[in-house]
């Protein structure tokens, strides 16, 4: 039984930390973070440390959503647990055989926050945008980043997971994105197919697949891949191949044509639960010329609207596809906004960075003693 002490300690234990870790830029707290994270990964009495403090922050609310039992309804979403990033697959493979982590955060953040959805991994390694790629704008409770899908690349990351396959936890999901700057429709979909195979030929088996078709950080129009042909042969093609559930993020602001449209391809094609939605692309702080992804609180909007209307066309034609949503799930109100909608699970991520490690605990509680 999760603990209400425990959470008021908690959450006043991050609101003293919070000034001093927001002294650092976000980049550099993040790069904090992950340091600290691959130390914890490599230390087998902090992973029972963990999962203690998740017992006791959690109350089991098992949950079904896109063919996958969940213990609660809130999960952490892709982007955080995602790996390094490299220039060659061979340097990737080489760093993993010689013991180095190269997913932080792959042991700890599951024992602790329970399902993660790891990724998104591309077919190739990538070692994404240079320079400063993260930023927080507090005012409004939102993240924003060009990482540029930064990771080690399918071959690798199936091997380190095969390699750590004893720890794995329980329940998790792996999210598989199409590569950027590849403009052919059948190579994308041969990196894709090829990067779930090296999972499926390693032994890895997640609760879940997600394909990212919306990654609105690497440069790439987030529109591009989301038409009705191309989604299509993507998504069938994934289906045909993988046993595993298969659900699919998608953008916001689409035209609402458009979610329709997809929500008929996804039902078509075997896709299980439709994520809404991924970081909406605007001007990073003080260089108008330059977008990047934002999350949090600025998305919340944008991302219950798709929700809605994609929930909408679900109850309309009586489509077998789960809503999930994913933009600006900071608290009660945010969660209640997205179950109200229809949505039946929520991803989060800003949540971890201005409400703490035990955000989706804080945010269940919290609606459950409304």
């Amino acid at each position: 039984m999760a603990s209400t002490a425990f959470l008021w300690l908690n959450q006043a234990g991050y609101a003293a930390l919070r000034p001093l870790i927001f002294r650092s830029s976000a980049q550099h707290a993040h790069e904090r973070i992950m340091a600290l994270l691959r130390t914890l990964d490599q230390q087998a009495w902090m992973t029972g440390v963990l999962r203690q403090f998740n017992q006791w922050a959690f109350d089991p609310q098992p949950v079904q959503v896109g063919g996958v039992t969940l213990p609660y309804p809130l999960m952490l979403a892709a982007g955080f647990v995602k790996g390094d990033g490299f220039a060659d697959e061979d340097v990737a493979l080489v760093a993993m055989s010689q013991g180095r982590n190269i997913i932080p955060g792959w042991r700890s953040m599951p024992a602790l926050v329970g399902p993660v959805e790891f990724g998104s991994f591309t077919r190739w390694p990538r070692l994404g945008n240079p320079g400063t790629v993260m930023w927080r704008d507090a005012g409004t409770r939102s993240t924003q980043n060009r990482v540029g899908l930064r990771n080690p690349g399918a071959r690798a990351a199936a091997a380190f997971l095969a390699q750590n396959k004893a720890h794995l936890p329980p329940i998790f999901g792996i999210n598989i994105a199409v590569s950027p700057g590849v403009d052919d429709p059948a190579q994308q979909q041969q990196e894709v197919l090829e990067a779930l195979d090296y999972f499926h030929t390693a032994g890895i088996t997640p609760a879940w697949f997600t394909l990212n078709i919306s990654c609105p950080n690497t440069e790439d129009d987030p529109g591009g891949h989301q038409t009705e042909a191309h989604t299509r042969s993507l998504c069938a093609a994934v289906a045909g191949q993988v046993q595993t559930p298969l659900w699919v993020k998608i953008s916001p602001g689409l035209a609402d044509e458009q979610y329709a449209i997809l929500m008929r391809v996804f039902a078509e094609t075997g896709v299980q639960a439709v994520i809404a939605t991924n970081t909406i692309s605007q001007p990073v702080p003080g260089q108008p010329a330059v977008t990047a992804g934002v999350g949090g609180g600025r998305l919340h909007e944008q991302a219950l609207a798709a929700t809605i209307r994609l929930q909408q066309e679900k109850t309309r034609h009586q489509y077998p596809v789960d809503v999930i949503a994913c933009g600006g799930m900071l608290d009660s109100a945010s969660y209640r906004a997205f179950a109200q909608a229809g949505a039946q699970a929520a991803q989060y991520w800003s949540a971890l960075i201005y409400r703490g490690p035990l955000a989706a605990a804080l945010i269940i509680n919290e609606d459950t003693h409304a």
